[in-house]
């Protein structure tokens, strides 16, 4: 399945990133027509700035409602950032959601998936084909569910129009980072077989699922510090290639989480992320990962990834607290996918069932608001933040063992 989702793009929702609880919800955009035909005069939500929306309806529109229709939990994070990085990490996360959407819609053969995602890369990248646009607002938008995820595939024009005015540097910086996204997106389609095919394939080593998990996530973390030190020069305390490597780590983190939480729902439409050089000392197969006591025998080879994923939350703490104590907006924006990924492991290691797709690992939706709450007095404090994550790692590790 695709990962775009809210924890890695903050790293965000991450297209393929960790999914905070959000449960779908009527769009505020339901009864507005997208973009040519939406208001020139509404507010711009992303930032507030009115001027700047009626200069620009399209960027308004889609940094606004329709963010929002599409992830309320990144819309949120969106809007406590630093005004410079809200327009390049927002319109990031769109063309990647809406990528992730082209390869994610099983009812399209792979093969046509695929040849429309790549169509959608090169356009990102300053290709024009307008019957390629046309062909995902018709062949790919018609099979959508929520009038969010339409309307997002029948902007792509508009949001394409919006990255030629970004500048040089912040258009460059998403053309990579939505590059890169794809990339792992064609990995899923050109390695694993069709949804309804009814066979398992699994990843054969740790390292193909660690450069998987840089894909679709850890370069997620990569963009996220390079639009840092772009747009606040001399906030991060350590140096770019220290902050760089763990903002990797960050989003390699909230991956792993993803997997593992996602496992069971994974391995029913085909896709197994656990490495065959583990199953294989576990003596199971991608296919034993079915059996009824599947989550007890491959207990310990979670337990083993669930290890390396705090190695990766450790650097991802390290990163946030190079984030100086006054900016504290700056620093909800990567506490929070820290603390839910955590919670979530948590989850994960006391789940007997954990493999099984109807007992998913899932923080509640109020549980991710008590930790936006209880967050934001701690947010300027190592001391009290560092004792926070520390403590939640510890209650993981002490599952392990119980």
């Amino acid at each position: 399945m695709g990962r775009l989702a809210a924890g890695s793009w903050v790293f965000v929702d991450h297209p393929h990133g960790l999914r905070m609880s959000e449960g779908k919800e009527r769009s505020p955009t339901a009864d507005r027509k997208h973009v040519a035909g939406y208001n020139a005069a509404a507010p711009d939500l992303s930032n507030n700035d009115p001027i700047r929306s009626m200069r620009n309806p399209a960027r308004a529109f889609l940094l606004g409602p329709l963010l929002k229709g599409v992830s309320r939990s990144f819309y949120l994070t969106l809007r406590i950032l630093p005004a410079g990085m809200r327009d390049p990490i927002g319109l990031g996360y769109l063309l990647a959601r809406a990528a992730d959407t082209i390869a994610d819609t099983s009812l399209i053969p792979p093969e046509q998936r695929l040849e429309l995602l790549l169509s959608l890369r090169s356009q990102v990248n300053g290709v024009s084909d307008e019957g390629a646009l046309a062909r995902i607002a018709v062949e790919v938008a018609g099979q959508q569910t929520q009038s969010d995820e339409k309307h997002l595939l029948e902007s792509l024009g508009p949001a394409l129009m919006v990255l030629s005015q970004l500048s040089e540097s912040d258009r460059q910086a998403v053309r990579e980072i939505v590059t890169t996204l794809t990339e792992g997106m064609e990995f899923d389609l050109r390695t694993f077989p069709n949804e309804y095919s009814g066979q398992i394939v699994a990843l054969q080593e740790l390292d193909e699922l660690d450069r998987y998990t840089y894909m679709v996530a850890g370069c997620v973390g990569e963009f996220w510090t390079k639009m840092t030190y772009a747009h606040m020069p001399g906030t991060l305390k350590d140096s770019p290639e220290t902050m760089l490597t763990r903002g990797i780590r960050f989003g390699k983190a909230l991956q792993m989480t993803n997997v593992l939480r996602d496992c069971g729902k994974d391995l029913r439409i085909g896709r197994c992320y656990l490495p065959a050089t583990m199953l294989d000392r576990s003596g199971l197969s991608p296919q034993d990962l079915l059996l009824p006591d599947a989550s007890r025998r491959a207990r310990p080879l979670m337990f083993e990834l669930v290890h390396g994923t705090l190695d990766h939350f450790r650097e991802a703490l390290e990163y946030t607290l190079a984030i100086p104590a006054f900016c504290v907006r700056l620093r909800l924006a990567c506490l929070w996918p820290i603390l839910i990924g955590l919670e979530t492991l948590l989850l994960l290691v006391n789940n007997d069932d954990w493999l099984d797709p109807a007992k998913v690992s899932k923080i509640p939706r109020s549980n991710v608001y008590r930790v936006m709450v209880y967050s934001v007095p701690l947010a300027p404090s190592n001391r009290l933040l560092r004792s926070w994550v520390e403590r939640l790692m510890g209650r993981v590790e002490a599952g392990m063992k119980g």
